[in-house]
């Protein structure tokens, strides 16, 4: 692993600049880091979504590597037929010796990763395909409007479960799809940020070595959806991960690390007010949402460092 940013910044770019991502975007700061940390000898599919429009518009590419598009619900599936193809040439002798090894990896968004692509998903971490699977998670379908997906967390206002008289947002909790692919016994599970570069990459080189599937769950602050100022998006990040909503953890061969334990575990209402999709959430009546926020994300901590202990011990 790169021992500072300026090593790691020095790997050939394989993400170009002059794609269309909105200003601020940090999915694509995401992409870069990772394309950085993996090299040029990748094969990328990228599902129907926000980084496959911004970087794909035809007849131009941001990819310096070979790239596949695939519909909303099955980059899981299309990635891992390539690396099945890719091991039938390679045991019948029929790739050149500079291309014997190559990585293997599929971006979707929270759309077409908790929802529409989850079976896909499962069925090839079941498989147990040589691939890594790489969720930037925005907590929306950004791309088609920003409507509510499984991933949006309690209290968002989204353009399906709008803010109101009589609504404060989205009703349920987020899914917990880390911990679903963790069920999955394969032997990588990982989240992180792109404010946290030193983890992330940490984490795509573990998942890349692995001999089998791994699964990264990356959050991304979408400057659109979330609704705030484009120069603050990678503190956005910081800060979910000083506030637990975020948490820095890794799941190797079932047995859970947290990566960053805040010393002081910030409370979510300052994080929540430099975001618009929570704006409601402060008025006056409104106070149990938030309550419920700090209550859940407090809950899930919990559940977490209990979790840590007791895989560790067995």
């Amino acid at each position: 692993m790169a021992k500072n940013l300026k090593e790691l910044t020095s790997h050939p770019e394989l993400l170009t600049g002059g794609h269309r991502a909105c200003a601020g975007c940090t999915g694509s700061n995401i992409l870069r880091q990772i394309m950085l940390t993996a090299g040029k000898d990748t094969v990328v599919g990228g599902a129907t979504g926000c980084m496959e429009v911004i970087t794909t518009i035809f007849p131009y590419t941001a990819w310096r590597t070979s790239f596949i598009h695939s519909a909303f619900e099955n980059c899981a599936a299309t990635i891992s037929g390539v690396e099945t193809a890719f091991k039938s040439l390679k045991k019948h002798g029929e790739l050149p010796r500079e291309r014997e090894n190559m990585n293997f990896i599929a971006f979707g968004g929270d759309g077409g990763t908790y929802d529409i692509g989850l079976q896909s998903l499962s069925g090839a971490m079941e498989r147990g395909h040589n691939m890594v699977y790489v969720c930037y998670d925005n907590n929306a379908y950004m791309n088609t409007g920003i409507q509510r997906s499984s991933a949006t967390p309690p209290g968002a206002h989204t353009s399906t479960d709008p803010s109101g008289s009589e609504s404060t947002g989205k009703a349920q909790n987020r899914k917990d799809l880390t911990r679903i692919m963790v069920a999955h016994n394969i032997p990588y599970v990982a989240q992180t940020t792109p404010y946290h570069w030193k983890d992330l990459a940490m984490k795509v080189e573990k998942a890349l070595a692995c001999d089998g599937p791994a699964f990264l769950n990356i959050l991304m602050p979408c400057t659109v959806g979330w609704h705030f100022d484009p120069a603050v998006g990678i503190d956005i990040a910081r800060e979910a991960v000083e506030t637990n909503f975020w948490p820095l953890f890794e799941v190797e061969n079932g047995v859970y690390k947290i990566n960053k334990k805040p010393k002081d575990r910030a409370p979510i209402e300052p994080w929540l007010k430099k975001q618009g999709r929570f704006k409601h959430l402060f008025r006056p009546g409104n106070e149990h949402a938030i309550e419920h926020l700090q209550g859940w994300i407090d809950s899930e901590w919990e559940k977490l460092l209990k979790t840590e202990v007791e895989t560790a011990a067995e």
